[in-house]
């Protein structure tokens, strides 16, 4: 599955009202924050990393991140791209790309 397809799939569940950005927005800090908690309790608090719920944490996040996309006609592919090709720009000598 590709970025784009993923978000066209996802997108079957987004509520729409007049409010759909906000309600995006809010999602999108609300599901970082979870990926944060979790991050948190593993690294401060001595808890084991629940690799379960963070990829679960992660999943909200990827959806929310798509939806906002979309709502504003972004292909979520080329935000992939644009990214890999900016982190390229940006560590031009890394060996990681």
């Amino acid at each position: 599955m590709d970025f784009n397809e993923y978000q066209q799939l996802a997108n079957r569940t987004l509520e729409g009202n007049e409010h759909v950005l906000t309600n995006l927005s809010l999602g999108l800090a609300s599901g970082t924050g979870s990926v944060i908690e979790l991050i948190k309790k593993y690294t401060f608090q001595g808890a084991d990393l629940d690799n379960e719920q963070l990829e679960h944490e992660l999943g909200d996040v990827l959806w929310y991140l798509s939806q906002v996309a979309l709502w504003a006609n972004i292909d979520f592919d080329d935000v992939a791209k644009q990214n890999i090709a900016e982190l390229k720009k940006r560590y031009p000598h890394s060996s990681h790309h």
